[in-house]
């Protein structure tokens, strides 16, 4: 059972003067041409710029998000080999404000006492710096250099549940990646032949409460740069997906829901990701490392459960070849949000 998306072509604004959704973005395109003009709607809008960096011996992730009522800056690091975990959360209420860019490819900071996070854009490049004095006990300091390839493509999508409940989602995949992640004495040194950053930029009005799964891979297979990006539970019945694979920038839009299925009394069990009605796609996600992220302030509560692990499978692509995924390294997440 195929569906065909709307594609998306010229600029639009996400929202119009009484902050509800504007028809005319919902669709899909292939650059980020949505501008994120999120008003009113006061306590529900969310805004988040996540990076997340795969290198050859360390992933990296610093994200900020903006909750209406609340910054949160996050920075998480895992060693592959040793599997050494840390995370750093920094939640600053307002007044204390930090400004969210309306576009895609713009400019943000977060400077606190022990944490300074930039990502700066500029000529095709974000410079992603980031300075902690204290990171489980040591100095963290990174300075990555992030190359957007003018003629990659991107996945940018608005999930319509409503004209007052809606997301702008743009994702970013298999951005190559150079410089350096030093924390203590040790440093870790990200090569642009085998180092990827993805970026998922996030601009909505939610409801109260939640749940999404975001699975995503960015690596160098066989001398193919190829992506991978597939949502599930928010988007169910949308009409619209975050599904689609990247090879070598070039972006197949997949309309077809997918299904995750997992077991959350053995979440390291290993996960499946289908599409709903055809074999598609027919991954395997098999984890090696879970990362959980609680925070339970009674009004606003959230539960993340990111695994990090190994996708072996097939993705048919409309052209009828098939595209053979092997043990390719990326996460997996479900996200339950009261906010």
């Amino acid at each position: 059972m195929q569906h065909f998306e709307r594609e998306i072509t010229e600029p639009v604004l996400l929202c119009d003067n009484k902050g509800l959704l504007n028809p005319d973005a919902i669709g899909f395109s292939r650059h980020p041409l949505i501008q994120c003009n999120l008003n009113k709607n006061f306590m529900r809008k969310k805004k988040w710029n996540y990076w997340c960096v795969y290198g050859e011996d360390l992933l990296f992730s610093a994200t900020i998000t903006h909750l209406d009522y609340a910054v949160v800056c996050l920075v998480y690091i895992l060693d592959y080999e040793t599997q050494r975990f840390y995370e750093k959360k920094i939640t600053v209420p307002l007044p204390r404000a930090v400004i969210m860019p309306e576009n895609v490819l713009e400019s943000l900071q977060f400077n606190d006492n022990n944490i300074a996070v930039q990502m700066n854009h500029l000529n095709g490049e974000t410079h992603l710096s980031v300075s902690i004095s204290d990171f489980d006990g040591e100095v963290l300091h990174a300075d990555l250099h992030i190359y957007h390839p003018p003629e990659d493509e991107s996945l940018n999508v608005v999930i319509p549940r409503s004209r007052n409940i809606f997301q702008f989602t743009s994702k970013h995949h298999t951005l190559p990646t150079m410089g350096f992640v030093k924390i203590g004495d040790k440093q870790y040194d990200f090569n642009s032949d085998y180092s990827f950053s993805v970026l998922d930029y996030g601009r909505g009005i939610w409801p109260r409460e939640a749940n999404w799964n975001w699975a995503m891979a960015s690596q160098r297979i066989r001398g193919r740069r190829i992506g991978l990006n597939f949502g599930g539970q928010w988007t169910d019945g949308t009409g619209m997906t975050e599904n689609a694979v990247f090879i070598n920038g070039q972006m197949t839009k997949i309309h077809e829901d997918v299904l995750f299925t997992y077991d959350k009394d053995n979440i390291m069990a290993p996960w499946t990701i289908k599409t709903k009605f055809s074999n598609d796609v027919n991954l395997t996600f098999k984890p090696f490392f879970q990362r959980t992220a609680k925070a339970d302030m009674k009004l606003v509560r959230s539960e993340v459960l990111q695994l990090f692990g190994y996708f072996n499978g097939t993705i048919q692509l409309p052209d009828d070849t098939v595209l053979q995924i092997r043990q390719m390294l990326g996460s997996s997440d479900e996200h339950y949000a009261k906010w």
